[in-house]
């Protein structure tokens, strides 16, 4: 017997719709909210946060400019190729361009002491001015000096640092941070040294002559 498929069979009973139910009983028990699972800062910053003139802290050619220059090392020993480095400082006068700065925000021709580098070459370049002397809220001044965040893979949140200048002894005796610290091997993480077209400071993350990092 041949069965037309456009013919609706008779219906004697309303359908039953499903219930939704699942075998687990998943859907039908109270909602609980979780915590998101963590997940690290790295590598995705530092492809989609920097941005073409990110390592310029001070404009091209400003008189007094010089790199900063640098690489990120994983524990390992490992050079980090997918790591950002963010900088922010005051500018040669010991102003920040910032109306955040209680003294008032400064404006520096040719400077605005924030910059972003990645390292995918291998190291990170920040091209700025030597900071001037900020208080340090004791009464003194704290040595020159260069406020990191480094983001890289592995890492749940940045890590935080500073860099200071080797040519800069006398004010580095003073700097309170620097002298908070437990001895010169700790000290010496933090100094970049010169160079050919500025200063050099490799960052290490972890393991042996890790960089010091600040709880902020």
């Amino acid at each position: 017997m041949s069965v037309n498929p456009l013919d609706v069979p008779d219906v004697t009973e309303p359908y039953q719709p499903r219930s939704g139910q699942r075998g687990t009983g998943w859907l039908t028990g109270p909602l609980q909210l979780g915590l998101t699972p963590s997940a690290t800062v790295g590598p995705y910053l530092a492809i989609g946060l920097t941005w073409p003139d990110g390592t310029w802290a001070a404009e091209e050619g400003a008189e007094g400019g010089f790199w900063i220059r640098g690489r990120v090392f994983d524990g390992a020993g490992e050079v980090v190729p997918d790591a950002m480095v963010e900088t922010w400082q005051a500018d040669p006068e010991g102003g920040f361009p910032s109306p955040e700065d209680p003294r008032g925000a400064s404006s520096y021709p040719g400077f605005r002491g924030y910059a972003r580098a990645q390292t995918s070459t291998g190291e990170f370049g920040i091209f700025t001015l030597k900071p001037g002397r900020v208080p340090d809220g004791h009464g003194g001044l704290q040595s020159p000096h260069v406020d990191v965040s480094v983001f890289a893979r592995g890492l749940l949140d940045r890590v935080v640092t500073r860099i200071y200048f080797a040519d800069e002894a006398e004010a580095n005796a003073e700097d309170v941070v620097l002298r908070s610290l437990p001895d010169d091997a700790a000290r010496q993480t933090l100094l970049a040294t010169p160079g050919e077209d500025g200063y050099t400071l490799d960052i290490r993350l972890q393991g042996e002559r890790e960089t010091v990092f600040f709880a902020v």
